[in-house]
């Protein structure tokens, strides 16, 4: 008898250790979850009490938010994922459905306009700074190099694997992958959202390429059991490098209220038509040429991997 109720109560241990192993979040491993006693499993990110949708990307914004909590304490000036203030790092501001707020500010105060992506596109101000509408980073270009391997894979072959992964793995749509382009060693893809395109239930291009970016890095997001595996013809596809443009819809926006004190001005005209020679050009060639200016600061050393 005694035996046989140790045998009911192991089991009984071992289906709650399995019930609490299952009750996880595969889509992000930066989460708290539960399981009650009927069994549902409740997810909440790390440092908030935002529940998690564990079927599909949680945003970028709440992601930025769960690292920093996961950083607490620590300073760190990388700019791949989070914004560095005047101050140092910061927690982003995000709405309630996980979307950055239009306006974002540090612990100094300090406050700008971010577009969907999450980046600056305004100069900095105080509090008193106003920003009318949250911009759609519409445009997405990613570039890719892969490892070397004995001979170069099919471009079609290529295309239908990525479309595959960002279908499977990251919930795309299809539609909103505008081409994939390979010339072995490189991959370029393109990604194209627009606010009319986009459901409620389509996941946000930006999102994607945070994911993506973090999978090719090899720091996911996903748990810990869901790495990456992408094959071509039974052949792994491994990424070496990646570089991310963000192209918005509309161009950002400075004035010439807070020029750098001390310029003469000489100077200050020359750089008045300068400056506004070149957001003519940029606004009238916007959609199709105008990479992320910070993108290609921030990730220069990359690029020099890359190319």
């Amino acid at each position: 008898m005694e035996s046989q109720l140790a045998v009911l109560l192991l089991l009984a241990l071992l289906v709650a250790s399995w019930g609490q192993e299952s009750c996880s979040c595969a889509m992000n491993k930066w989460t708290l979850c539960t399981q009650d006693e009927s069994g549902t499993c409740t997810c909440t990110l790390v440092g908030s009490d935002h529940r998690v949708n564990c079927s599909t990307l949680t945003s970028k914004c709440l992601l930025m938010k769960a690292e920093m909590t996961q950083r607490k304490g620590k300073r760190s000036h990388s700019p791949h994922s989070y914004f560095v203030g005047n101050d140092g790092t910061y927690s982003p501001d995000c709405e309630d459905s996980g979307v950055f707020k239009a306006r974002q500010c540090d612990q100094s105060n300090t406050c700008w306009c971010v577009d969907t992506a999450g980046f600056i596109r305004t100069e900095q101000g105080d509090q008193s700074l106003h920003c009318r509408e949250l911009i759609r980073t519409s445009w997405i270009y990613l570039e890719l190099k892969h490892r070397r391997v004995p001979s170069a894979f099919g471009d079609r072959q290529v295309a239908k694997a990525l479309e595959h992964l960002f279908l499977s793995r990251y919930k795309l749509h299809p539609k909103f992958i505008a081409g994939v382009k390979y010339d072995a060693p490189f991959i370029q893809i393109r990604l194209n959202q627009n606010d009319f395109q986009k459901s409620d239930s389509d996941v946000d291009i930006a999102d994607v390429a945070y994911y993506f970016e973090k999978d090719i890095k090899n720091n996911s997001i996903f748990h810990t059991n869901n790495k990456l595996n992408i094959s071509v013809d039974g052949k792994a596809l491994d990424f070496e490098n990646i570089l991310i443009y963000y192209i918005d819809e509309k161009p950002p926006q400075f004035s010439a209220k807070r020029m750098i004190s001390g310029i003469t001005a000489v100077v200050t005209a020359v750089t008045l038509t300068f400056g506004v020679t070149l957001m003519l050009i940029l606004s009238w060639q916007w959609i199709r040429h105008y990479p992320r200016f910070e993108i290609l600061r921030n990730r220069s050393s990359e690029k020099s991997n890359f190319t």
